[in-house]
């Protein structure tokens, strides 16, 4: 699971591509040669996967689903890319999920499982469970069962989860987050994640039943059938490799290139330095000079994340497709809401990295060799302002749309008990 890749997660998420073939008009021993890359590359990829740790031999679902014979549809909100819904659960009060495709597990906070667990035989000893996280290290975390879980008017009974504490990650987001929905709940169910729409979409799944027709814009590409989550397959010129289809991250596609030769048209260079679990780390981010092929949807030359874990798909392009998911027959149904192929926009920034907390926000560092890497400021100092306003009110949604559109930002850093306001120009970090 992933909560993004600027704020840490405990569990992982993988991307997969849409693996095409395209003649070769070489000889024989060239395509033989060619034959024998491709498949060393699909292992490398598997392998990799295992050697992460981000693939689980064993989903976590609930022990029954109910589901109206009509779709349950829920809004959700997109926040900054991450996809939430609310739902109230079985002691009246309404809660706010992250639902991610990329995890494993279902994490839920303390408040929450306290109001839904079931109860536990006397005397039996607290039971946790292992989790690893993209750094291959494993934290042992509360488990859980909850008696009830609802999302709209689906049902899941006995429903393993761990428990998490989510206030830094409130904090991020800048709204109050109850647990993170991970996608083995939704085995049974036929699961849609509109992005387009903003609707999470939970339908009977037929135990027999037609194969679905393959919708306009769209392509039906199955996944891995050993794994909890959906690694598929896709396509950069005659390179193959797997990714994680990841709501759970807020980035585009976060590329490991092991073992692939990306070119690159702008980049990569250094990008914000963000906090994870496992300490903070730069970004690295540029766009390619290549296109993406997701089954039969062109991304052309999009904006990548390199990364040393495993590539993903994540909401800043997962944004442009509705996504349905039928766990019984493993594949992913994906729907384009563009006519013509996927552009990303630029990334841009402030090259300022902060994390966030409630009253203040702790900068992290600047990214050098910018218009802002002279600014009089050091890592720790706090910023407390943003245009004149408390940092208590810009939530991540609002100052992501704040960086998107402005020319310049005031950022209000404390030096003791004096405010000192710095104008700070917003660029282009990747055309």
């Amino acid at each position: 699971m992933i909560f993004d890749s600027r704020f840490s997660t405990l569990d992982c998420t993988s991307r997969r591509s849409g693996l095409r073939w395209f003649p070769c008009l070489l000889s024989s021993a060239c395509r033989a040669e060619a034959w024998r890359r491709r498949v060393f590359l699909l292992l490398f990829s598997f392998f990799l996967l295992l050697g992460t740790g981000c693939i689980s031999s064993r989903g976590r679902a609930p022990a029954a689903t109910r589901v109206l014979p009509q779709p349950v549809r829920v809004p959700a909100q997109l926040i900054a890319n991450f996809f939430f819904v609310e739902s109230a659960q079985a002691d009246g009060k309404t809660y706010r999920f992250m639902v991610d495709t990329g995890s494993s597990v279902t994490y839920v906070s303390s408040t929450l499982a306290g109001a839904l667990k079931k109860k536990e035989r006397r005397g039996a000893p607290p039971r946790t469970l292992p989790v690893r996280g993209a750094n291959g290290r494993e934290v042992e975390l509360p488990a859980v069962t909850l008696h009830h879980f609802r999302i709209g008017e689906a049902y899941f009974d006995d429903v393993p989860a761990v428990i998490y504490d989510f206030s830094d990650f409130s904090a991020h987001v800048g709204l109050k987050i109850d647990g993170i929905i991970g996608f083995p709940l939704f085995r049974d169910t036929l699961l849609t994640v509109d992005y387009p729409a903003a609707v999470l979409e939970i339908a009977p799944n037929p135990v027999v039943a037609p194969p679905p027709a393959v919708p306009p814009h769209g392509s039906i590409i199955a996944y891995n059938r050993e794994q909890t989550t959906p690694l598929i397959p896709v396509q950069m010129d005659n390179e193959s490799f797997f990714v994680l289809i990841d709501s759970g991250s807020d980035l585009g596609l976060s590329l490991n290139p092991a073992g692939l030769h990306p070119r690159f048209a702008h980049g990569p260079r250094v990008g914000l330095l963000v906090g994870s679990l496992d300490g903070d780390k730069r970004q690295l981010v540029g766009r390619l000079d290549q296109s993406v092929m997701i089954g039969t949807q062109l991304v052309s030359q999009p904006v990548v994340d390199l990364t040393e874990q495993l590539s993903s798909l994540g909401g800043e392009l997962l944004r442009y497709f509705r996504l349905t998911f039928d766990q019984q027959r493993h594949t992913v149904t994906m729907v384009c809401s563009l006519d013509g192929p996927v552009v990303m926009p630029g990334r841009r920034s402030t090259g300022l990295s902060f994390r966030r907390f409630a009253n203040y926000w702790r900068l992290l560092a600047v990214v050098p060799d910018t218009p802002n890497s002279k600014l009089p400021v050091e890592p720790g100092d706090l910023c407390v302002r943003i245009n004149g306003e408390l940092v208590e009110h810009w939530t991540l949604e609002r100052y992501t749309a704040l960086v998107k559109s402005a020319s310049r930002i005031t950022y209000t850093f404390l030096s003791g008990a004096k405010e000192t306001d710095h104008d700070v120009e917003v660029f282009e970090l990747v055309p």
